[in-house]
């Protein structure tokens, strides 16, 4: 690329550039939220301004305990309130949040706390039988803040300072919030791999207010319409993850009512939607899933109809978006990475597939979509040659954006891998179409090489889901000393006490085969009948846990 020396005129003497921080954002919240209210499971509700005055008196509370900028706070907790206040405090005095992946074994537990070196932890009461046994370990933390939902007393060996809302109280609801660098470290999460320990991956407030800015302009684009002041927004995606996708600080700059279901339960899951009128959630397949699955869905007692459910973490299926388009749901879906703070891609359809009947919907739904403002993506084969957007030609998926994790949290071997020529390298295979629509095919470790030639096991997944009797399923490559690999699928049947047989099975997939969707080395010659998939902690399916188990 050619150098070129652009005008830069001065500015003028007393002009500022304000830096981009996070305290901005819920300014702007407050500013138009008028009286929405902040709601938690059953147990609470209050306004944003209530909203606000609890932001201040965390960060009275963390500094009265010695909390100063560059230190890391962990966080511990269900989705709630709790943790939407710390998502704003705890960075807006210059501190680190540590959203702790409460999933995690103990183990990598502990070595997500040491290795982000937390010096105060936040955590509600059903993580004190995780920590008690790490406490000893974990020599830099000096306190813990415990979060109850009863005021009953707990007794523990855990240094704690207080109860989170007695603390609250006892501080004023006005702080001076500082002015700093705006490239200063707000959070601060760890991501697993399929080896090693996990990493952690850290975000600038900059980086966080450019992807609240992108995600706020898209979920209000035509086409789109998800969130907005008038709209009622409940994730179900753990807060522990990418911030929840970003979205609850999308949610606070546009003063959208939020409602926080705690601990995930499928039940309450149902009885907030309908009782709050939720208008917008995101999630990965297998929650949707879950909640599809409630009694009161399945049998209609309930009505969804209205619902818009973003998609992303794995594939979003043709079986399952018709599932939920047959209740009332409107799914699409989404793409990124927790190294991409997350979001790169979202489903926008064209004027005439939106107007078209849903079944000519179903494919483009199914895409992982188009990059957002600000995001540049392209594939590339393994020598690094840029592969044509023809929606066939498939390669490494890589990319460029302004939010970007810069690398891992001390890991510079690690961090190379990731970053190379300028390009964030994502791990996964895909396609461009020529209308620029990207499609995931795979990661690149789950890949099936067999007989030469290469599937895709998430659109194996795909075709088999389709069958009526098919609940959930997994596809893996396993060895096979004829074919190189071949792949092996799991089923959770919709019922399992009347699963359906191989041969209807396999009777299926052939015609895909027949209809020149799939060759016929692709159809599974190994389909185990399973009650349950193994997930990650994040809801994936874990298809390291199911290759180990083979």
């Amino acid at each position: 690329m050619p150098s070129v020396t652009p005008k830069i005129l001065p500015a003028t003497a007393s002009a500022t550039n304000p830096p981009l921080l996070i305290r901005d954002l819920l300014t702007a919240g407050v500013r138009v939220a008028g009286d929405n209210p902040i709601v938690y499971r059953d147990h609470c509700r209050h306004d944003y301004r209530r909203f606000e005055e609890r932001v201040h008196q965390l960060a009275q509370m963390l500094t009265a305990q010695g909390v100063e900028a560059g230190d890391v706070v962990a966080v511990l907790d269900w989705d709630s309130h709790r943790y939407l206040e710390c998502f704003f405090a705890i960075p807006m005095i210059g501190a680190v949040l540590h959203t702790v992946n409460v999933r995690l074994a103990p183990e990598q537990i502990l070595y997500t706390m040491e290795h982000a070196e937390d010096v105060f932890v936040l955590t509600h009461e059903d993580f004190l039988p995780l920590l008690e046994p790490l406490a000893p370990k974990l020599d830099r933390v000096r306190g813990y803040v415990l979060c109850q939902e009863t005021p009953q007393a707990v007794n523990t060996p855990l240094n704690v300072v207080g109860e989170y809302e007695a603390l609250l109280g006892e501080q004023l609801d006005q702080y001076d919030f500082p002015t700093f660098d705006e490239n200063a470290v707000a959070t601060l999460f760890y991501t697993t791999g399929t080896t090693g320990n996990p990493k952690g991956v850290f975000f600038t407030h900059r980086q966080l207010v450019l992807h609240t800015l992108n995600e706020a302009s898209l979920f209000q684009a035509a086409g789109v319409e998800l969130l907005s002041r008038d709209k009622v927004y409940m994730p179900i995606t753990p807060m522990f993850h990418v911030h929840a996708w970003g979205v609850p600080y999308t949610a606070t700059l546009l003063g959208a009512t939020q409602v926080y279901p705690g601990r995930y339960d499928a039940e309450m899951l149902v009885k907030l939607l309908v009782e709050e009128k939720v208008d917008f959630s995101h999630c990965v397949p297998t929650l949707l899933n879950m909640v599809l699955t409630t009694e009161a869905v399945a049998s209609n007692r309930v009505d969804l109809t209205g619902w818009r459910v973003l998609i992303g973490g794995s594939a979003l299926t043709e079986s399952l978006a018709k599932r939920a388009w047959a209740l009332g749901i409107d799914t699409r879906s989404a793409y990124g990475m927790s190294e991409t703070c997350p979001l790169l891609t979202v489903d926008i359809l064209p004027r005439h597939v939106e107007e078209a009947p849903f079944d000519s919907q179903l494919g483009w739904r199914c895409k992982a979509g188009l990059p957002t403002p600000l995001v540049e993506i392209d594939v590339v084969d393994p020598s690094g040659q840029v592969q044509p957007r023809d929606g066939q030609s498939v390669g490494e998926v890589r990319v460029r954006a302004p939010w970007l994790t810069q690398a891992y949290f001390k890991e510079e071997a690690r961090s190379e891998e990731l970053w190379r020529d300028g390009w964030l390298y994502t791990g996964d295979v895909g396609s461009i179409d020529e209308a620029g629509f990207l499609t995931i095919s795979d990661r690149i470790k789950d890949v099936i090489k067999t007989g030469g030639e290469w599937l895709s096991s998430l659109e194996l997944e795909s075709l088999l889901s389709q069958h009526p009797e098919v609940a959930e399923v997994a596809v893996v490559g396993v060895a096979d000393d004829k074919w190189g690999e071949r792949p092996i699928a799991w089923v959770v049947p919709q019922n399992l006490n009347e699963p359906p047989s191989f041969e209807a099975l396999i009777s299926f997939m052939e015609r895909f085969v027949e209809q020149g969707k799939l060759n016929r080395w692709g159809v599974p010659k190994d389909i185990r009948i399973v009650d349950e998939i193994p997930k990650t902690s994040v809801g994936k399916l874990d298809k390291k846990r199911i290759r180990s188990g083979l």
